[in-house]
């Protein structure tokens, strides 16, 4: 289940044991490990050779200038691998050149291995000169030779990306390399704005703050926490830039999983390691689409999602049995708000157990005639698992463990950790065995119960105790009274490793915290060998990649699976969600920043537990939250076992702003599930901040309140108690309200005052969009068989506009997104305004899918355009129609506009024009025209 001790509601006996843990674990702190300060360490290396390599990089080797034992001592001899992988990707590879370091498993993420320590390779170079330049078509590498210090530009405009040279100021020291501590720092322009590093709760928006902690270790940590590593590590940044009056975007992905501090100071940004290798891969751009793109390229596209999952979800901890389940149905159908999906957290099963049945609570026999039930009408049903398994001598799926030997080991044995079952052992999910193993229990558990999804929680891994513990003699553990995440284990402290108690500490957890506290010892064993240490950050990472490939497996279908820990490259394989958020107005506000960032890291099918997961929301901020949480990629609403339940339909108020939010994003899934196709195709963010489509427009770069969806539609919410009027950004255009087209918004690039009472979200559609649209509905099944409609949106009242769309249909049980199976359809929509003159058409490719399922376009609406209401000369693929002919209607409405009142020009004039009772197969090309009246 999905609650964690918040550090910051920590009771005071548990407070002291903590401080208690972190003076045994640490002897004491670096100040360089809780302050912004830099400390010099060390004068560096030097370059000693460098040669070209046969696969067309470049190998050097670097010698350390003066040993020191701060932090441990010095790796003396490193090699160095340049190699421009691509025309945007640069690679920067920097390891010990005598043995072989841990690295993120390359069968994990694939990638090109670098060369292997020892290796002679290529023919050697002459001796290296002072500065040497290695261009590729975009990037250029440079260096220094000693101290040796290395830079990235931008071919096009000469601007430096990363330079890791002092320059003999103070802002940061040398490179250094030891063991357990890796440090390196990079020159950054004082104007430039910083995304990413996560993933953390950031309170100042989702620009990097100056002198904030960022912290990378996967960890159980509440998201209320501000500015403490959360529930995954995500070691890459996008920085953009304004060169001129140009934006410039590139990014900087450190791939490595031990834990990290960052410290970003304005004018520069440092990391310090406490492991692994310095593996830098630089991203040219130079737009941020352009970003996400080349990124998740490289990291894995973003996986391909069932159509269902973009509908509504409902979850919480603490439905105790399956009557309770089948009534929260009821009661939204009731209510008459849209729902898909209905989720439990572990209350289906018997004692806590993974891939078990509560026989009295959900007994099979019940839950399979409900499941067949809610599937009849496309219904979907998704349980919690746990990676705990809990050690049961009975237990088939622990027997099954412990003979496939399957467990991470401590000291030979697996590792006994505490978890919600009591004492368990945790699956090794970098064994190929293990991942065998997890397979067949999924598949076993299908069998038992036809689950259309999985939920992949406290996979951290998250420990309720810490150390090296045992079942305690005589005790039952746990009790069944009090919070069931007490640690009952009889357990004691490991300090004798430097795995265990690394010289450099994080600032793990925002109080540096041990870094085994609460999760696996850091010296446990995984499969060849590989340290807890080392992989810590990985762990779900590689049980998402399990657990995808299980579901698969299972019937061919296109697997949804959620994960709370993720990686870089998760988003290949699951959906995220922000985890346990707190129903405060600031949570809700937080929340925003959160699911952009995810979308920036490649993991765009991302939302907030709506409404809060505890303690409990007031009934205004639940209004305001569905009228945010409607547009978050993933909207679910999920609440605490101990907070009142908060189901939307719990309030009269509520139920009204969620059929009018969940309305319109019903009405939107069309588009929403387009958006969906090229996240996977191109890496896309369906959620994204508003520089993406407006980056040279300086105002936006900070903005935290506001987001699009794709490129053009904005929402505005409100994220303040008692406020029924929102200001609102508008980027230079025309915008129109989705909810009253009639409602227009000229801007020239400032803040509008804008009406939302309680029952009212401000989402507007940016000019030269075609938006397809549907009828909505309560389910998505019976909502996606609706006639559509296209939204032709123009520049407000311009005599001349282009807007163009798309559309993308398929079967999305397939396991493939693709156009070119025979189960997809894919339409490029176009719009022109000349002289009076309105042209919508479509391009259509693979239209059979489309054809066979009979959608139909039946309105286009077109915004914008200037001239009288009078239109005439209609033509519908190349023939004349008359009005009202075929029951095909023509009508037109004045647009009120709300812009600058001190700009001294007069209120334009534009028209919304409807064209109904059309039936235009959207499997066929089509076209269709008209003349605007003269306005006089």
């Amino acid at each position: 289940m999905s609650f964690t001790i918040s550090l910051l509601s920590l009771t005071l006996s548990s407070f002291c044991l903590l401080l208690v843990l972190i003076s045994c674990f640490s002897g004491g702190y670096s100040s360089s490990s809780s302050s912004a300060a830099p400390t010099r360490i060390g004068k560096g290396y030097r370059l000693i050779s460098i040669e070209d390599t046969s696969d067309g990089g470049f190998l050097g080797h670097l010698q350390v200038n003066q040993k020191n034992n701060f932090y441990g001592p010095d790796i003396p001899l490193l090699q160095l691998y340049v190699k421009h992988e691509s025309e945007n990707r640069l690679r920067v590879h920097i390891t010990d050149a005598e043995k072989q370091r841990w690295e993120v498993p390359y069968n994990l993420l694939p990638r090109d291995q670098p060369p292997k320590p020892k290796q002679a390779i290529g023919r050697s170079r002459k001796k290296p000169i002072s500065v040497l330049e290695i261009a590729g078509s975009e990037l250029i590498f440079l260096h220094t030779v000693d101290p040796f210090s290395f830079a990235v530009t931008r071919r096009s405009n000469g601007q430096t990306l990363f330079n890791s040279s002092s320059g003999g100021g103070d802002s940061f020291g040398e490179m250094v390399f030891k063991d357990q501590y890796l440090e390196i720092s990079t020159q950054l322009p004082e104007d430039a704005s910083l995304y990413g590093l996560g993933e953390n709760t950031q309170p100042h928006g989702i620009k990097l703050y100056p002198n904030d902690p960022y912290t990378l270790y996967t960890t159980d940590v509440s998201a209320i926490n501000l500015n403490t590593d959360l529930y995954g590590s995500h070691p890459v940044y996008m920085e953009l830039r304004n060169v001129g009056d140009k934006p410039y975007a590139h990014a900087v992905l450190l791939l490595n999983s031990n834990g990290m501090d960052v410290f970003y100071r304005g004018n520069s940004l440092t990391y310090k390691l406490i492991g692994g290798v310095f593996d830098f891969y630089f991203f040219v751009g130079p737009t941020p689409l352009d970003i996400v793109d080349q990124y998740t390229s490289f990291i894995g596209r973003p996986a391909p999602m069932p159509y269902w999952s973009l509908g509504f979800h409902q979850c919480r901890w603490g439905y105790h049995n399956l009557s309770v389940v089948e009534d929260v149905v009821e009661n939204y159908k009731k209510a008459k708000i849209p729902l898909d999906v209905i989720w439990n957290d572990d209350d289906h099963m018997d004692g806590h157990k993974d891939f078990t049945l509560n026989p009295i609570n959900y007994p099979r026999p019940k839950l399979l005639a409900f499941l067949e039930k809610i599937h009849s009408i496309g219904m979907k049903y998704i349980v919690l698992i746990d990676p705990g398994i809990g050690v049961n001598s009975s237990y088939g799926v622990y027997q099954r463990a412990i003979a496939n030997d399957v467990f991470i080991k401590y000291e030979g044995e697996p590792y006994l950790a505490q978890v919600w079952p009591g004492a368990v052992n945790f699956p090794d999910f970098l064994n190929p065995k293990t991942v065998a193993w997890w397979g067949d229990e999924i598949q076993r558990f299908h069998e038992l119960v036809p689950v259309d999804g999985l939920w992949i929680d406290m996979n951290e891994a998250s420990n309720f105790c810490s150390g090296k513990c045992t079942i305690p003699e005589g005790k039952q553990c746990p009790s069944g009274t009090g919070p069931g995440w007490e640690c009952c284990l009889d357990c004691k402290n490991i300090t004798k490793t430097r795995w265990d108690d690394p010289p450099y500490k994080i600032n793990a957890s925002g109080l540096q915290v041990p870094i085994g506290f609460k999760t696996i010892a850091t010296s446990a064993v995984h499969y060849n060998g590989v340290l807890e240490y080392d992989a810590h950050s990985l762990y779900g990472f590689s049980q998402a990649i399990a657990t995808h490939k299980a579901f698969q497996g299972l019937e061919g279908k296109r697997p949804f699976i959620l994960s709370r820990s993720t990686y870089v490259g998760s988003g290949k394989y699951a959906a995220h969600w922000t985890g346990d958020n707190k129903g405060t107005w600031e949570d809700l506000k937080y929340s925003i920043s959160t699911v952009l960032n995810f979308g920036i890291f490649g993991v765009p099918m991302v939302g907030a537990d709506i409404c809060g997961f505890y303690p409990a929301p007031t009934e205004e901020l639940c209004n305001r939250w569905i009228e945010v949480g409607a547009f978050y990629p993933f909207s679910r609403d999920h609440a605490n076992y101990y907070s009142p339940r908060q189901e939307l339909y719990q309030w009269e108020s509520v139920t009204k702003s969620a059929q009018n939010a969940l309305g319109m994003r019903y009405k939107l899934l069309p588009y929403l599930y387009t958006l969906t196709y090229f996240a996977h195709i191109s890496g896309a963010p369906i959620a994204r901040p508003l520089f993406f489509s407006f980056p040279a427009f300086k105002e936006c770069h900070g903005l935290s309140t506001q987001f699009l969806l794709g490129s053009s539609l904005m929402v505005s919410p409100v994220l303040e108690q008692g406020e029924t009027k929102v200001k609102a950004l508008f980027p230079p255009g025309s915008w129109y309200n989705v909810f009253d087209m009639t409602q227009t918004v000229v801007s020239k690039g400032q803040y509008f005052t804008l009406d939302a009472p309680l029952h009212v979200v401000n989402v507007h559609l940016y000019q030269n969009t075609i938006l397809p649209m549907q009828q909505g509905g309560m389910i998505s099944k019976e909502a996606r068989m609706t006639p559509f409609t296209l939204i032709v949106s123009f520049p407000a009242g311009a005599s001349k506009g282009e807007a163009k769309g798309s559309l993308y249909l398929d079967n999305d049980e397939l396991p493939e997104m693709k156009l070119g199976n025979g189960y997809s359809t894919y339409v490029e929509l176009y719009a022109t305004l000349d002289q009076g003159i309105v042209k919508v058409w479509s391009e259509v490719e693979e239209g059979k899918f489309a054809l066979d399922k009979g959608w139909i376009i039946e309105k286009v609406t077109v915004l914008g355009v200037g001239g009288s209401e009078k239109i005439s000369a209609l033509e519908i693929n190349g023939s004349s129609v008359a009005p009202d002919a075929c029951n095909v209607e023509l009508s037109s409405m004045k647009q009120k506009h709300l812009r600058d009142l001190e700009d001294g020009q007069e209120n334009s004039k534009s028209l919304m024009v409807n064209i109904t009772g059309l039936k235009l197969p959207v499997g066929e090309n089509f076209s269709m025209s008209w003349k605007m009246g003269i306005q006089s």
